[in-house]
């Protein structure tokens, strides 16, 4: 039989994976709808410059958050598994 602290350290593994997997594909969806934005700002003679430099700058805040969430869900998961690592001693 599986050992329980083996057991626990799989689920986070396993769930780790789940998350960042899932995250690279909304990024990487996210990214792509980007660059079609941009190409689209591009080509619309009739938006303002100032209409064009709202959009890039929530773009721009958009991945800031991103990459903060992916921050916090990162240091949880080194928590986590502090927390877990401690228990079994």
């Amino acid at each position: 039989m599986m050992d329980q602290k083996q057991l626990v350290k799989q689920v986070i593994d396993f769930n780790r994976a789940a998350f960042n997997n899932t995250f690279n594909a909304m990024a990487m969806l996210q990214d792509q709808s980007e660059r079609v934005a941009s190409t689209l700002l591009e080509q619309a003679t009739w938006l303002p410059e100032e209409g064009k430099k709202a959009i890039n700058e929530w773009a721009e805040s958009f991945k800031k958050g991103r990459e903060q969430f992916k921050k916090y869900v990162d240091e949880s998961y080194a928590k986590v598994e502090e927390f877990f690592t401690n228990w079994q001693k």
